[in-house]
């Protein structure tokens, strides 16, 4: 929690980064959301290679002085990069006020009721006014959606059926598939066109079938070569002058 000793800074007060809590050691709580956050976190790492921008799951946002930061399960925020020196203690989680601006998409896994997840959270989201605010209740602890979508229209979140970000130029889908050799539902970013965002593996996956569809091309022209230079045989034809 930060305490209430805070340092001038050209004019701008901003709390002491000795004096926060910037982790605690506090473990993920199951392993179905500590694979669903690396499943969004990786897929971004990987298709989004030539955007600068920070992802992570279970880091601390310290969103304002005197209040304990609040721990998305995943947030996304464009245009930001970790500190070379990320070892350093002001530089070990986000701090809206050394990033400038507050994530712009926050996303919580619901896994049982006692998050708050559409109360306190909510408001403390709303007030530190990330432009998206995404609630996946696989389960359905909290009512028959399993996804929620806020969006911030002014300086409050409006439930939205859209799913394509605006802001972010990325969307949301439930899919079903596998990752990391599980086979269930899941949720996932998408580009525009529906087409999800793909792991690195898939990726992989993906090269190792075109390279094997290419080989195998290859390998029928070759065949289709060869019957015809047999033909060409049989009729009397030396292939090899023509």
């Amino acid at each position: 929690m930060v305490q209430e000793v805070l340092i001038n800074d050209d004019d701008y007060y901003v709390p002491d980064a000795n004096q926060l809590v910037t982790e605690d050691d506090t473990s993920v709580d199951n392993f179905a959301s500590a694979k669903q956050q690396r499943l969004l976190v990786t897929s971004l790492y990987s298709s989004l290679q030539s955007q600068t921008f920070l992802a992570e799951a279970n880091v601390g946002i310290y969103y304002t002085d005197l209040q304990p930061p609040i721990v998305p399960d995943v947030f996304l925020s464009l245009d930001v990069q970790v500190p070379e020196k990320w070892w350093e203690k002001q530089n070990r989680c986000y701090m809206v006020w050394r990033f400038g601006k507050p994530p712009e998409v926050v996303l919580e896994i619901v896994s049982n009721k006692e998050g708050d997840e559409l109360g306190k959270k909510r408001q403390i989201y709303e007030h530190m006014r990330a432009s998206y605010y995404i609630v996946y209740d696989p389960n359905q602890q909290l009512g028959e959606k399993v996804l929620r979508v806020y969006e911030l229209r002014g300086t409050r979140y409006f439930e939205t059926s859209e799913t394509w970000l605006e802001q972010v130029g990325l969307g949301v889908t439930l899919w079903e598939g596998e990752f990391e050799g599980r086979q269930d539902h899941w949720l996932r970013w998408c580009y525009q066109d529906g087409n999800v965002l793909l792991t690195g593996d898939e990726r992989a996956e993906q090269e190792r079938q075109r390279a094997e569809q290419e080989r195998q091309r290859a390998e029928q022209a070759e065949q289709r070569t060869q019957l015809l230079a047999d033909r060409l045989r049989a009729m009397g034809v030396d292939p090899d002058t023509l």
